[in-house]
């Protein structure tokens, strides 16, 4: 694993310390660690958003009401 050394204002380290007393995380490594990978699934989660609304605006517009939409999706005929 490498190593990387972070400075932090005053506050964020005070901040970083106490997540680690609520027992959630063993160490400030763990804890950006989870940061970090929760802000990749974020990312991939907004691409991913994205894409589908890309593909909606490509798809281009419904022959059907909204309300007619609305009773396809609920009725599973999307």
């Amino acid at each position: 694993m490498a190593t990387m050394n972070v400075s932090l204002p005053e506050k964020m380290k005070t901040w970083a310390e106490s997540r680690i007393e609520t027992g959630l995380y063993g160490n400030v490594s763990d804890y950006v660690r989870d940061l970090i990978r929760k802000d990749q699934e974020r990312i991939a989660y907004i691409a991913y958003i994205q894409q589908a609304v890309e593909e909606g605006l490509a798809s281009g517009f419904s022959d059907y009401s909204p309300e007619e939409t609305w009773k396809r999706l609920k009725s599973g005929r999307g």
